[in-house]
């Protein structure tokens, strides 16, 4: 091999080695004789169609197999053995050091995963921790894309057909991958997607955080960042716009690793961030359509969550201030901010470009919160909506009670009083900016009030702390709470099961356009039909609305308490909130008292049989109502979370709450 040189497969008995080359079939694709008669599919024909003429009988060849023809009778295991070592003939490769070696080393991954995880789980939520981990490592896949060459073609091979060059990912001509990136799931989703991978990181920085951030840093870098700071989306279209969440990412492999290693990377996270500003600067410039910082179009990863599809052109004309969208433009300046606080602490140049984020985040916060009364709070409803603004300058408030209203909670930020010490400058711009730009700190919950332990915290979504601030908080959680509309016994819904009974239509273009609460698969063909954000919990948001739910706490502690649930006669603290949903979540994929997996739903074999009960599948999303798994059955991607929240309950909830 050109970089690791050598290698050597041993094999235990195959029955066949065969052998062909990695070249292009072009007698069978585009009827030219083949150079030679072995062809990458020569294996293929050989093994499936019976020639055994198609693979090289010399032995040699760029391409290779083991074939191995076993009869096993019902309930009888094989086992193949097979070896890969840098050392050339070996006398006995599958002798007794063979064994020793397997057992060492899952001794050795048992010792490592009882370290990681030294708190208090029962074995059954510590097996399904010990899965997702494994399935995050075995959705490591090289990614080989190279857009320049499938656009124009393989100089050896004729020309592509005309419009391929002007094809899809066009403007994407400088993106090289030759990378080990990580997969939503190797199996129906195998290619890179940046916002799923933003999650992946997240549980994989607890087992390998080099591996998590090498992942973060190669978005950025120049061979896939688009020169004017964009990133790329996904493998299909890498001009679309998923979710901002790299930078709240980076932030957090930053602290995960600084926990479990005891050694700040101060360097990854410089490089990342100055990176990130370019993305950011990407962001304002192409989304915030008025210049008003509220953000219309193009955010997906919701896929279907909307009236009409956000990333088309509407039948109604005109746009849509997207309350999903200026929110996470939210999280995004403030996730900028705590990583330039984080910075300046180290090198005070940064202190300048904290404040920037700080007056950025409060434009936004004003934004989505009624200023001069074009922001997108509902005051009747208590509740965020995505607001249609029609060609006749008329505004239609779009009332439908979903994540996208929930997602202003999530831009939340705390700052230790110890920062502000230690950043002089930064501090005093904040304070002139609190002193003289009113209009702006009465529109959110600023840092003017001292919480617990006199830290100040930045949040879309006011508590009714500081002057002027009205207690939204409480109200959104109210019915986030609420088990009637958004919290189910396995987390929150994407669409408030308030839409069962009273779906939310709207007439447009000559068509009523209608979301219900759907808890299953998609009742439409919408982004393909293979995904639903109308009523399924999902991973991402659910963890993390987690995190914010802390962050919330943390600043207003014990003494502020909300119904948990709704209605349900009992008061807890945010952390109480937090920890409830975390053990909603995780309780998909643990035994209930029933000895059933929610995850596996009615599926009788997973559920019952003993080969498969325990072999629990990490789905793409969970019935809103019963927490069966739906969609892709292996994606340990962001669903890989579950390893997380594990982890963070069992050091955290202490043994009697302990999954």
């Amino acid at each position: 091999h050109v970089m690791l040189g050598a290698r050597w497969l041993y094999a235990d008995a195959p029955d066949e080695a065969l052998f062909t080359e990695n070249e292009t079939n072009s007698e069978r694709l585009y009827g030219r004789p083949n150079d030679s008669p072995y062809v990458k599919d020569g294996i293929d024909a050989h093994v499936v169609h019976g020639r055994p003429g198609a693979v090289n009988p010399a032995g040699t060849g760029t391409k290779a197999a083991l074939r191995w023809r076993r009869s096993l009778a019902p309930g009888e295991a094989v086992t193949i053995r097979l070896r890969l070592t840098d050392r050339e003939a070996l006398p006995a490769p599958f002798g007794a050091a063979f064994d020793a070696t397997f057992a060492q080393r899952r001794d050795e991954a048992d010792a490592f995963y009882a370290e990681l995880t030294p708190y208090p789980l029962s074995d059954d939520a510590r097996a399904v921790q010990r899965r997702a981990f494994a399935g995050l490592l075995w959705s490591k896949q090289w990614y080989h894309y190279v857009v320049r060459d499938w656009l124009d073609g393989d100089a050896a091979g004729p020309p592509p057909p005309d419009g391929h060059r002007d094809g899809r990912n066009r403007d994407w001509r400088h993106l090289y991958s030759d990378e080990i990136l990580s997969m939503p799931d190797t199996w129906e989703y195998p290619w890179f997607a940046a916002w799923d991978l933003a999650f992946h990181v997240i549980p994989l920085a607890l087992v390998d955080a080099e591996f998590a951030k090498r992942q973060l840093l190669q978005l950025t870098r120049e061979w896939f960042m688009h020169p004017n700071g964009q990133l790329p989306a996904y493998e299909w279209a890498f001009d679309d716009v998923n979710p901002p969440v790299h930078a709240w990412a980076a932030h957090r492999v930053f602290k995960i690793d600084a926990k479990m290693t005891g050694v700040a990377d101060v360097a990854f996270l410089e490089r990342v961030f100055q990176k990130l500003l370019l993305n950011f600067t990407w962001w304002v410039n192409r989304k915030d359509r008025s210049g008003r910082n509220v953000f219309q179009g193009g955010f997906l990863g919701l896929d279907n969550i909307g009236v009409f599809d956000r990333s088309a052109p509407l039948p109604t004309g005109g746009h849509i201030d997207q309350s999903d969208g200026t929110s996470w433009m939210g999280v995004y300046a403030l996730n900028m901010l705590a990583i330039a606080l984080e910075l300046a602490q180290h090198n005070r140049a940064y202190e300048d470009i904290a404040s920037k984020f700080f007056e950025h985040f409060l434009r936004i916060a004003a934004a989505m919160n009624d200023l001069g009364g074009r922001g997108l709070w509902h005051a009747d409803d208590g509740f965020y909506y995505d607001v249609l603004h029609l060609p006749d300058e008329s505004k239609v408030p779009m009332r439908v009670r979903s994540v996208v209203g929930l997602i202003p909670l999530l831009a939340v930020e705390i700052i230790e009083p110890h920062v502000l010490e230690a950043l002089p400058e930064f501090t005093r711009r904040m304070e002139w900016f609190i002193e003289n730009r009113p209009e702006l700190k009465h529109a959110v919950a600023c840092m003017e009030t001292e919480g617990v332990g006199a830290r100040r915290m930045l949040a879309i979504v006011g508590a009714g702390k500081g002057e002027h601030t009205e207690d939204r908080l409480r109200t959104i959680l109210r019915t986030m709470l609420d088990e009637n509309e958004f919290f189910g016994d396995y987390g929150i819904r994407a669409v408030s099961r308030h839409h069962r009974a009273h779906p939310y239509e709207l007439a447009a273009g000559g068509a009523v356009h209608r979301v219900a609460y759907e808890p299953a698969e998609s009742s439409s063909g919408l982004f393909g039909g293979n995904s639903n954000w109308r009523g399924p919990v999902w991973f991402p948001i659910n963890y993390l609305l987690v995190e914010a739910l802390q962050k919330y706490h943390h600043y207003l502690g014990d003494d502020y308490r909300v119904a948990l649930p709704t209605g349900g006669g009992r008061e807890g603290t945010l952390w109480d909130v937090a920890t409830e949903l975390s053990h909603r979540l995780i309780g998909i994929f643990t035994r209930g008292e029933d000895g059933r997996r929610p995850v596996f739903g009615g599926n009788a074999t997973f559920q019952d049989d003993p080969r498969w009960r325990d072999e629990v599948l990490f789905y793409e999303y969970f019935h809103g109502d019963n927490g069966a798994g739906i969609g892709a059955s292996h994606q340990t991607g962001w669903t890989g979370l579950v390893a997380k929240l594990l982890q963070q309950c069992a050091e955290h909830c202490g043994t009697e709450k302990s999954p």
